[in-house]
This record gives C-alpha cells, sequence and structure tokens, in this order.
C-alpha cells in the first residue's frame, strides 16, 4: 500500500478501532502501565504528548492520574468530535492537533514534551514517513514510552514477515523500536512484554 491509502484507512475510520469504539472500551492496561510509567519519571506538571491520541482515553487516565499538561495528535477528526462528547474537560483543557503524525511533528520546538508515547500508532506509519521517528526523538525531552505490536499475535496472510494487516486494508509493520529509539541517542530503561503490545521506556540521555 501507498503513503496515501495507509493515512485514508485512519483518517475516514469507522467501527472497529475507531474513535467511537476505543471511547467505548475506555481505559485499559495499557493506560495503566503509561501513568505508571510516567509517573515514576515526571512530575505531574510535565509536558506530555500522545502519537495517535484517539479520542484521548490513554490520555484521560493520565488527567485522572493528576497530569495537568496534555496534548495529543491523531489523524482522524472524529476522534476530537468523540472527544468533546465522551471526555469534555479532557477536550476542553488539552490541546490538540488534527493531522497525520509527519504533517505535524516538524512544527514541534526541540524537546518541547518532557515525555512522549504511542500505543499502537507508530506500527502504522508507511516506510515512506520513518524519518518521523527521529523527529519523535527530537521533541522528547526526557521520557519517550512506546506501546507497540512487535511481533504476530495470530497467524498473517501476508508474503512480507515484517507486514501484518488489522483488516484487509491496514498495515502493521512490525519494528525492531530498541534499535530504532537507542540509535537516536535515547537509552531503553524498561521493557514489560504484554499480550499484544511491548511497551518500551527510553530516557534522554544526558
Amino acid at each position: 500500500m501507498d503513503l496515501h491509502s495507509v493515512q485514508n484507512t485512519w483518517t475516514d475510520r469507522a467501527g472497529e478501532y475507531s474513535p467511537a469504539y476505543y471511547a467505548h472500551h475506555g481505559p485499559n492496561d495499557t493506560s495503566t502501565v503509561i501513568r505508571d510509567i510516567l509517573s515514576g519519571h515526571l512530575p505531574r506538571d510535565a509536558t506530555v504528548l500522545e502519537l495517535g491520541c484517539g479520542s484521548g482515553r490513554h490520555l484521560k487516565h493520565l488527567a485522572s492520574g493528576g497530569f495537568e499538561n496534555l496534548s495529543g495528535v491523531d489523524i482522524n477528526a472524529e476522534a476530537f468530535d468523540t472527544m468533546r462528547e465522551t471526555y469534555p474537560t479532557l477536550a476542553a483543557d488539552g490541546t490538540f492537533h488534527c493531522g497525520p503524525i509527519e504533517d505535524i511533528i516538524g512544527d514541534f520546538d526541540d524537546g518541547q514534551f518532557d515525555a512522549v508515547y504511542s500505543v499502537e500508532t507508530l506500527q502504522h506509519l508507511h516506510p515512506d514517513v520513518e524519518w518521523v521517528f527521529k523527529e519523535v526523538a527530537r521533541v522528547t525531552n526526557n521520557v519517550l514510552v512506546t506501546a507497540e505490536i512487535e511481533e504476530p499475535i495470530r497467524d498473517s496472510s501476508s508474503p512480507d514477515p515484517d507486514v501484518n494487516y488489522v483488516d484487509k486494508e491496514t498495515p502493521l509493520y512490525y519494528r525492531d523500536w530498541s534499535r530504532i529509539f537507542t540509535a537516536f541517542d535515547l537509552v531503553e530503561v524498561d521493557v514489560v512484554h504484554g499480550d499484544r503490545d511491548t511497551i518500551r521506556t527510553f530516557r534522554v540521555s544526558d
């Protein structure tokens, strides 16, 4: 699939894995792990950015834990409509950007966010925009957390061992996040292996 096709699968997504789908399910175990990680490294007034925030269920869990300065990026405009309906205080208090990560991240300053995290989002970025990973490291001032699927959790119909499909139109690219982000002078300090995701915590090196 080309870059534009991959973007479209998320820009107009409805039904399963849509913003409304995740809002219905609400915060999950991954939300708790991320909140625990950030709580162990940062004060509650830290600036936090979620890449692929959707309707905000993970950010809402952070807000419930006292984090005050929350931002998010999502490609799907419906995500923010759903956020305003489901988590109105988060929608009003946070700072949000609608568009592809690759179109937005360059506007952020170096080290603008004390923490940056993603949950099953970076894995969907097309290979043509892998330069984004260096930008993610650039805007991170302290802690980066990746919660991504790194290996097959079910049989894949794809002939490429590095790609699977969420459905017939949505590719998932398996990547070595440890190798990727340590190459940008981040230090991996913790790994949690879940049923689906591998959650890696990186610190900016001194």
